[in-house]
């Protein structure tokens, strides 16, 4: 009886495990399931659970000629990306989410991101547009993909809240440089925060959002959304209304 049992209890340690784990595989997420959670935070932890790697967040369909990538910055919570990636969600656009080891150099992610974005390529002939949504540091990883861009198909990077500058991690033990301009067949958009209204960066002496790319296009965000200061998370969800007001 005690062998039964502890096999039974096995059975179900066991089945609890992969109960988990099906959210690591490609198929098990998308944005219908993180719109389920009553709790944004919880949707969030669920995205954040994801393995290394590029997942599409909706099935496929011949309408979608953007792939859109979202690129999540240094230790992210999930939860500030389920509100803009609805809103991104228009029916042109493929909503694919990009996890990566945000607590390394951005060096490795940038050759990963370059295969997975070269795979999607092929596998999906009637995309026409790439679309990358850099948020923080993950915004350092989007920029410096864009120098090795080679493909003839434009690439669009959008970096928000994003110390293109650098902090001191990404200068002092890495090697990130920021790109002086933008390459042909690319265009670069900076959503800057008001340095003292964001949690990430108020404390830093200098704005590290602050540079100087040749053909960006900059805009510095309001202090206020809906009601709240509008500060380093709030960022993604102004953007993404912003954008689809502009369509």
């Amino acid at each position: 009886m005690i062998k039964i049992n502890l096999i039974f209890l096995f059975l179900i340690i066991q089945f609890i495990s992969c109960s988990d784990k099906k959210f690591l595989h490609q198929n098990d997420i998308n944005l219908e399931l993180l719109n389920s959670f009553n709790d944004v935070f919880d949707a969030g932890k669920k995205l954040m659970a994801l393995q290394k790697g590029l997942y599409e967040l909706e099935p496929f369909n011949e309408n979608q000629k953007i792939l859109f990538i979202a690129v999540h910055g240094n230790s992210s919570r999930g939860y500030e990306w389920i509100y803009p990636l609805n809103v991104i969600n228009v029916s042109t656009n493929l909503i694919s989410f990009f996890r990566w080891n945000d607590g390394s150099c951005i060096n490795s992610s940038v050759t990963v991101l370059d295969n997975v974005i070269k795979n999607k390529l092929k596998k999906y002939q009637n995309i026409k547009k790439v679309i990358l949504f850099g948020h923080s540091y993950g915004g350092l990883l989007t920029v410096s993909f864009m120098d090795q861009w080679k493909s003839e198909i434009p690439l669009e990077i959008h970096t928000i809240a994003a110390p293109l500058r650098g902090l001191d991690r990404s200068i002092m033990n890495c090697s990130y440089t920021t790109p002086t301009n933008v390459p042909v067949n690319s265009y670069l958009y900076e959503w800057r925060t008001i340095h003292k209204l964001d949690g990430a960066f108020k404390h830093v002496e200098y704005d590290p959002q602050n540079v100087k790319i040749i053909g960006s296009k900059v805009k510095r965000l309001p202090s206020e959304y809906k009601g709240n200061n509008l500060g380093h998370n709030w960022s993604l969800s102004w953007v993404a209304d912003y954008l689809i007001k502009k369509e």
